[in-house]
C-alpha cells in the first residue's frame, strides 16, 4: 500500500487517487492518471512515488518554466530549498544533488538523457506529465521509455499524467495500462464574450491584427474595474505580451510578463503573489503545467503560436492559429481554482462553437528534421517498432531524412553518424547545430552562439535585418538569450583561424557582424540563399527555386544577396515573404552553400525547347552559363522525353492516321487486354521515350518531323501486328457492301453509325475488339432513331416501333437504297418486288406495288 506522503497537501484533490494509482503500479508497472488542472498531479504524486521506495523519480515537463515552477511547488510542500530532496535540471541550468529524490526535467532533456544511457541507472519511475499536450518531445521520451521498459528495464515504473479524459490511446500504448482518475473541484467561472468591434483581422504568420491587442488591454482595464483578484491574460508570443505591457502603462496593478524566454527571476515574479493586484501576461505555458496564485479572472486573446511546416517548399516556422475549445476550457479554469472567477474571452459564443474540439498533436505539422534524428540516433531510422502515438506524416519525415542527409547526419540506409551525434549533443535544431559547428571556427565561438540563439529564440522582429535585431539584443541584454548564448558557447568548437579548405581560402579571418551573421544563416539555411531577380528590387530567387520578397520599406531593398532566416508564405500567393534576412556578398553566399554550388553541362528542356549549356550555380540560382558545343546524345533524347513529359504529346504532328490507329489501339487494349499496349497519354509518353521513334530527335522541331504512325505500330508485339486489321477494323462492310467506319472516340464501346436499312441482313451486330459492336441506326436523314449492341433483340422488340416511325416520317425511298438487279426486257418497271420482298418492309414495298415513298423529287406527291 502506498504509504500516506510525507509532506503537507491534504487538501489537493488528486489524494484521493493514490491508492488507486499504488495498485495499478503494483498489478503492471504502468498507468495513466487524468486528472485536471488544479488538482494537484504535478506536486503531490511525483512525491508520492518517491516514497513508494529507493531510487530517483524524473518528472517530464513540457517546458522550461514549468520544470522550475513544479520542483519549487514540492519543495516548498516539503519545507526545502530547492535541490535537496526535489531538484530540476533544464538546459543550462541545474539544480539537484545526491539527496534529491524527485528530479523535475524538461522532455528534452528526459530524451537526451535516454540517448546517452537508456537504462537511466538509479531511476526507479520516470513520470510524463502534460501528455494531452502532444509536442515532439514528449511522444519521443514515451516511446523510448516503453522501448527501455520492454527491453533492458522491466521494473522501471512509468506513470502518464494527462490533464483530459482522452486516455484510450494512451493506455493502449502502454500495453493497455491502468487508467486512474481523479476528479477536481473547481469553482465555478463565468464566461464574458467581447469580440472586438470592428472585426479585426485573423493572424498570419507571426503577425497579429494590433486592434486585437489593443481591444486586449481595453478588456484587462475592464476586468480590473469588475473583478477583485489577479488577472491572468494569455497572449500567443513574446511579442505580443510586450505590446500590451506597453499599452497597459498607468494601470493600478503590477504588470508581469510570463514566458519561456525571460531569466528564472522574472519568472519566479511573474508566479509569486505581490503586494498589489497583478496582471500577469502569459504565453500559453500558464494553460495546464503551472498554478499562478491568486487569479480570480482570465482574459484570453484566443491565439496560440504552434509550429508549422512547408513540406513543398522546405520553411518551417511558428504561425498564430486559434485556440481549440479544449484549450479554452483550460485557460478559464485557472480563474476557478481558488474561488469563483471570470473568463473574458475575446470572440463570441458561436464562433466558440466553430472551434476546433481539440488541438493537432505537433507531429502532424512540424519540420520532423528534429524527431527524425532523435529516431536515428536510438536506432530506428523509421520508428518501427517504437509505440509513437501518431505516425510521423510521410511527406514531412521525407524531407526530414533527405534534409540530415544533406547535413552528413544519416548514411544512405538512414543511420546516425558520428556528425549526426555531435549534432545531436548541440541540444538544437539539426540545422542550427550544423551552423554552429561548422560556423564557429570561421566567426568565432561567441558570435555563432550569439546568432543561433537568436534564431532559435521567439523574438519579435521590429524589421526584417536579423543583425539589427542581433546588435539591439545585444544593447538591452537579455537574460533568457545570453543564458542561451552561454550554453551554445560551451557547445561551440573553438576557432581554428586560417583554413587549407578551398572553400574558405577567400574567407576573412576577421569578419564583420554582416559576414558573420550571414555565414551562420547561410549555415543554417543554405537552401533559403537567396540572389536579386533581374530589374528588382524586393524580389528574390532562393537557392531553393522558390521565390522570395521582402516587405515594403524594407531596410535590405536592393542588396545583391540575402542569407535568409525566416520566411514565410501566405495561402495563395506565389512568393515567400521574408521575415529576417541578412544581406551578404556572394562570397560568403557560395561559402554557406558550398555544397549546393555546382559547375557542369546541363541539357534540359527550357522554355519550349532543349537547352544545353555549361552552368555554374548555386542551387536553383544560375551564377554563369556558357553554350555547350557538343552535348551528349543521351542527354538529349533525355531532354527530349522531358519536353515531352512536360508539354504534352501536342508536340508530335498528329495526322488522321496517327489518330486513328492511337483510337484503335486504345480500344484492343480496352476489350482484350494485354498484350495489347495501353496508349493513354502517361503510358504512351513513357513508351514513346524508351523506343526508337524518338532516337533521332534533338530539338522541338524534330518531334513536329517523328511518324507517329510509325511509333504507334511499333508498340504492337510482333504476333499481334498481323491481327489488327481483323480485330480491330477501321472500317466494316455492311449488308449493303458498303465500307463504314468505326468509331473508336470511347475506347470501351466502339460504334458504327448507319443507316438501318444498310444493316437489313444482319442478325447480329459483328464483334470488335472482343466485343459486340454499339450500333447507331441512322434515319435517311442521317438522325439516330436506335442506338444497340444487341441486334438480334433489336429485331424483335424495337425495329416495329422504329418502323412505323419512319413510315409516317419519310414518304419516299432512303437515299441510299438495296441495290436492284437491271430490269429484263419487257418486265414491268417496278418489278423490283423479288428484291424489297427479301428485307422487312419498312418502306412499305410489297409484290406489284410501287414504294410508300420514294426520295426522288419528280416522285413526291
Amino acid at each position: 500500500m502506498l504509504p500516506p506522503p510525507r509532506t503537507p497537501g491534504t487538501d489537493l484533490p488528486v489524494r484521493s487517487a493514490l491508492a488507486a494509482l499504488d495498485a495499478a503500479l503494483d498489478a503492471a508497472g504502468a498507468a495513466v492518471l487524468v486528472a485536471p488542472p488544479g488538482t494537484g498531479k504535478t506536486t503531490l504524486v511525483p512525491l508520492a512515488l518517491a516514497d513508494r521506495g529507493p531510487g530517483r523519480v524524473l518528472v517530464a515537463e513540457p517546458r522550461r518554466v514549468a520544470t522550475r515552477a513544479a520542483a519549487r511547488r514540492m519543495a516548498a510542500l516539503l519545507g526545502e530549498d530547492v535541490g535537496r530532496s526535489v531538484g530540476y535540471s533544464v538546459r543550462g541550468d541545474s539544480r539537484r544533488s545526491d539527496a534529491t529524490r524527485v528530479e523535475v526535467v524538461t522532455t528534452g532533456l528526459l530524451v537526451r538523457r535516454l540517448q546517452a544511457d537508456p537504462e537511466l541507472p538509479g531511476v526507479s519511475a520516470v513520470v510524463l506529465d502534460e501528455c494531452h499536450e502532444r509536442q515532439l518531445d514528449t511522444d519521443l521520451a514515451l516511446a523510448f521509455t516503453l522501448d527501455v521498459r520492454g527491453a533492458l528495464r522491466p521494473e522501471l515504473e512509468l506513470l502518464a499524467m494527462s490533464a483530459t479524459a482522452e486516455s484510450g490511446r494512451l493506455a493502449e500504448l502502454m500495453g493497455q495500462a491502468p487508467v486512474v482518475e481523479a476528479t477536481g473541484a473547481l469553482h465555478h467561472v463565468e464566461p464574458v464574450w467581447c469580440p472586438p468591434s470592428p472585426p479585426v483581422a485573423p493572424p498570419h504568420g507571426l503577425r497579429v491584427d494590433p486592434r486585437l491587442l489593443a481591444a486586449v488591454a481595453d478588456t484587462v482595464r475592464r476586468a480590473l474595474a469588475e473583478t477583485a483578484g489577479d488577472v491572468l491574460v494569455f497572449l500567443p508570443g513574446a511579442g505580443e505580451i510586450g505590446r500590451v505591457a506597453g499599452l497597459l502603462t498607468g494601470v493600478d496593478a503590477d504588470v508581469r510578463p510570463l514566458h519561456g524566454r525571460l531569466p528564472a527571476a522574472d519568472q519566479d515574479a511573474a508566479l509569486s503573489p505581490g503586494p498589489r493586484r497583478r496582471v500577469v501576461l502569459s504565453t500559453d505555458v500558464a494553460e495546464t503545467s503551472l498554478t499562478v496564485p491568486g487569479v480570480r479572472t482570465v482574459v484570453d486573446a484566443g491565439l496560440a503560436r504552434v509550429p508549422r511546416f512547408d513540406v513543398a517548399r522546405g520553411m518551417g516556422a511558428l504561425v498564430t492559429v486559434r485556440v481549440s475549445r479544449s484549450s479554452a476550457v483550460q485557460r478559464a479554469g485557472r480563474a476557478g481554482r481558488e474561488a469563483p472567477g471570470r473568463v473574458y474571452r475575446l470572440w463570441s459564443a458561436a464562433e466558440h462553437d466553430r472551434l476546433a474540439a481539440s488541438g493537432e498533436p505537433e507531429v502532424s505539422g512540424a519540420d520532423l528534421t528534429g524527431l527524425a534524428l532523435e529516431l536515428a540516433c536510438w536506432g530506428a531510422p523509421d520508428g518501427a517498432g517504437l509505440a509513437l502515438p501518431d505516425a510521423p506524416p510521410a511527406a514531412a519525415f521525407t524531407v526530414a531524412r533527405e534534409t540530415l542527409h544533406r547535413l552528413g547526419a544519416v548514411d544512405d540506409a538512414g543511420r546516425v553518424t558520428p556528425r549526426g551525434r555531435s549534432l545531436t549533443a548541440v541540444g538544437a535544431h539539426p540545422r542550427l547545430a550544423r551552423a554552429l559547428l561548422d560556423g564557429a571556427p570561421l566567426v568565432g565561438r561567441r558570435r555563432a552562439a550569439e546568432v543561433v540563439a537568436l534564431l532559435s529564440a521567439d523574438v519579435p522582429n521590429r524589421s526584417d535585418d536579423l543583425v539589427a535585431g542581433w546588435r539591439e539584443l545585444r544593447r538591452t541584454r537579455d537574460g533568457r538569450w545570453r543564458e542561451e548564448v552561454d550554453r551554445l558557447t560551451r557547445a561551440a568548437p573553438p576557432a581554428t583561424g586560417t583554413t587549407s579548405d578551398d572553400r574558405t581560402e577567400d574567407w576573412t579571418d576577421d569578419p564583420t557582424d554582416d559576414q558573420a551573421a550571414g555565414l551562420v544563416v547561410g549555415l543554417a539555411h543554405p537552401e533559403w540563399l537567396a540572389r536579386r531577380r533581374p530589374r528588382a528590387e524586393r524580389t528574390y530567387l532562393l537557392a531553393a527555386g522558390t521565390g522570395a520578397e521582402l516587405p515594403p520599406g524594407s531596410a535590405l531593398a536592393g542588396a545583391e544577396w540575402l542569407a535568409v532566416a525566416a520566411a514565410d508564405r501566405a495561402p495563395g500567393r506565389r512568393d515567400a515573404r521574408v521575415r529576417a534576412a541578412v544581406a551578404v556578398d556572394e562570397g560568403t553566399a557560395l561559402l554557406a552553400g558550398a555544397a549546393a554550388h555546382t559547375d557542369a553541362a546541363e541539357v534540359v528542356w527550357r522554355d519550349g525547347d532543349v537547352a544545353a549549356a555549361r552552368v555554374e550555380r548555386l542551387g536553383a540560382i544560375v551564377l554563369a552559363e556558357r553554350p555547350l558545343p557538343h552535348p551528349d546524345p543521351a542527354a538529349l533524347a533525355a531532354a527530349v522525353a522531358e519536353g515531352l513529359r512536360t508539354e504534352g504529346l501536342g508536340l508530335l504532328t498528329w495526322t488522321p492516321a496517327a489518330v486513328s490507329l492511337r483510337a484503335r489501339l486504345a480500344a484492343a487494349h480496352a476489350g482484350l487486354g494485354d498484350p495489347w499496349p495501353a496508349v493513354d497519354d502517361e503510358a504512351l509518353l513513357a513508351a514513346l521515350a524508351a523506343g526508337p521513334a524518338l532516337g533521332g530527335a534533338r530539338r522541338r522541331r524534330d518531334l513536329a518531323r517523328v511518324d507517329v504512325v510509325a511509333g504507334l505500330r511499333a508498340l504492337l508485339p510482333w504476333q499481334l501486328a498481323g491481327r489488327l486489321d481483323d480485330l480491330v477494323p477501321e472500317r466494316v462492310e455492311v449488308p449493303t457492301g458498303s465500307k463504314v467506319r468505326v468509331d473508336y472516340t470511347d475506347p470501351a464501346v466502339p460504334t458504327l453509325s448507319v443507316r438501318v436499312q444498310e444493316v437489313f441482313g444482319w442478325t447480329a451486330a459483328p464483334v470488335v475488339a472482343g466485343r459486340p459492336l454499339r450500333l447507331q441506326l441512322l434515319s435517311p436523314a442521317s438522325r439516330v432513331v436506335a442506338t444497340t449492341a444487341d441486334l438480334a433483340g433489336f429485331w424483335v422488340t424495337g425495329y416495329p416501333a422504329v418502323r412505323s416511325e419512319l413510315r409516317g416520317r419519310y414518304p419516299g425511298t432512303p437515299g441510299r437504297r438495296t441495290p436492284r438487279p437491271r430490269r429484263r426486257p419487257g418486265a414491268p418497271r417496278h418489278a423490283g418486288a423479288d428484291v424489297y420482298s427479301r428485307t422487312p418492309d419498312v418502306y412499305g414495298r410489297t409484290h406489284g406495288r410501287r414504294p410508300a415513298f420514294d426520295a426522288r423529287p419528280d416522285a413526291r406527291r
